[in-house]
């Protein structure tokens, strides 16, 4: 089965990157232009921290070629205040309502969660239960009490996906398929050719119809999507 890469960064609007990636004199305005153009995907993080507002996700949706796509992460609201409770209902419903406007383009959405929260396999399952049919959800785990067969399972009968995140501070969690495509976001500041090369050869061992793939918001981000990108071309 072919492996369809679609690999980016964590984000792309950054003045760091004139220079390295962007030409020095573009506008901030013009850099999701740029950006598209030449990689396949972004991760947005800034909502993580602010519900975007409509006009802004049309905005990002109407900039793009047709096959480019959004990963979305979800607001703190949902994953640090509330902790996956009930009490984030609201919030989200009105987080998956915002990002419909992104269209076709719309691609996973990522629940980070606190390192301090430990495994609470009831409260997964609850929420699960609460995501729209169309979720398209991974979740990152950054405690080692999540990385158990009962979390797994639940993902797995949920759809969802088991984010694999690869830190300068911890071991990358174990690859474990739970939906039919996979997740992966590489943390480190520096990647060698080869380390991209193992990590796809891992990807290709899976069952995955789609790899989403995200580089650190560092200014060589870009460079190492499109080192995978060509990887993994035929």
């Amino acid at each position: 089965m072919t492996l369809r890469v679609l690999a980016g960064a964590s984000g792309y609007s950054f003045k760091e990157w004139k220079g390295a990636f962007y030409p020095a004199t573009l506008r901030p305005d013009a850099m999701l232009a740029y950006y598209a153009e030449r990689l396949s995907t972004v991760e947005l993080n800034n909502t993580f921290y602010a519900l975007p507002k409509r006009e802004n996700v049309e905005r990002w949706a109407a900039t793009v070629s047709a096959t480019f796509r959004f990963a979305i992460k979800a607001p703190q609201a949902i994953t640090h205040r509330a902790r996956l409770k009930p009490s984030a209902a609201d919030d989200l419903d009105a987080f998956y309502a915002v990002i419909a406007h992104l269209g076709p383009h719309r691609g996973p959405v990522l629940f980070q969660l606190p390192p301090t929260m430990r495994k609470d396999l009831p409260r997964l399952v609850d929420f699960l239960a609460r995501l729209p049919q169309d979720h398209a959800a991974t979740f990152e785990f950054r405690h080692d009490s999540w990385f158990d067969d009962d979390v797994y399972a639940a993902l797995r009968d949920a759809g969802a996906a088991l984010c694999l995140s690869e830190r300068e501070d911890a071991s990358a969690p174990p690859l474990v398929e739970t939906a039919g495509w996979g997740y992966l976001r590489l943390r480190r500041e520096t990647y060698t050719r080869a380390d991209l090369a193992r990590w796809l050869a891992r990807c290709r061992e899976t069952r995955w119809k789609t790899l989403y793939a995200y580089f650190m918001h560092e200014p060589t981000a870009p460079g190492y999507a499109l080192t995978l990108m060509e990887l993994a071309s035929p």
